[in-house]
């Protein structure tokens, strides 16, 4: 049997200031492919390109990628400021309905990064734009200097919820995770459920209440070193069974009964 296909959301680039793709980057397809045991296909964030409907035929479930434009604040009520940065609105007009779509449906998804806060936008949350700048906050935005390595890791802990979701996925209640970040959820809408948060309160992991499919998203990024870290294999893993069971359940046929 093929491996279940996960449709990547792809983010929108310009190429020697001339030529535009929509890319993804390497290392959610490592982590997809390597880990989740499903195979990525790169999704063109553009509504005017992709169907919703469609997509959600053809794919099995999405990655919600981060990327460097935010969810524009207008989706959340908000006006506009220089400290919201880039916007990618062609990808805010296909993740936020499609996100509402499979959590209707019950089609599994995972969030991350920017992922996160587009399904936290598309279940009525609301952004900050710089959370290092609230009392108490610490500076979540990733290191401007250094290697990949070091942009990449370890900074603080997550404790999760008692019991939920996450602590149960993760045998633990606190993990280590990098973080990466500017924005940050403020006023979570009422289904978007957080499950997790950093030392400073930051929300950190979540998913929707009362959904039928796998709706896990995080503000770290589990796609980094995905093969090794521990965090990362179980979220990853714990989305290629859901794909799975997806798709053995949207294959299977009905037996007819013998008279």
């Amino acid at each position: 049997m093929t491996r279940p296909l996960v449709g990547i959301i792809g983010n929108h680039h310009l190429i020697n200031d001339a030529y535009e793709i929509h890319g993804g980057g390497k290392m959610n397809s490592e982590a997809i492919a390597h880990v989740t045991g499903a195979l990525p296909l790169i999704v063109p964030g553009d509504p005017d390109i992709v169907d919703i409907e469609e997509m959600m035929e053809v794919c099995d479930g999405f990655l919600f990628t981060g990327g460097r434009p935010n969810v524009h604040p207008e989706e959340y009520g908000h006006e506009e400021t220089v400290a919201h940065g880039a916007f990618d609105r062609p990808r805010d007009r296909v993740a936020l309905p499609l996100i509402r779509a499979l959590t209707e449906r019950g089609q599994p998804y995972l969030g991350i990064c920017r992922g996160y806060q587009e399904v936290a936008v598309a279940f009525g949350s609301t952004l900050h734009p710089e959370i290092r700048e609230l009392p108490g906050r610490m500076n979540h935005r990733m290191p401007p200097d250094g290697t990949i390595e070091e942009k990449f890791a370890l900074r603080h802990e997550v404790t999760f919820t008692e019991g939920g979701p996450f602590h149960r996925l993760m045998g633990a209640q606190t993990v280590m995770t990098n973080t990466l970040h500017g924005q940050g959820v403020i006023e979570p809408g009422p289904r978007f459920v957080i499950d997790g948060r950093a030392p400073d309160g930051t929300p950190e992991a979540s998913y929707i209440q009362g959904a039928r499919g796998f709706t896990m998203s995080v503000q770290w990024h589990p796609e980094y070193n995905a093969t090794q870290d521990e965090v990362s294999r179980r979220l990853f893993g714990a989305f290629g069974d859901a794909l799975r069971a997806w798709r053995d359940e949207r294959l299977r046929v009905p037996t007819r009964a013998i008279a």
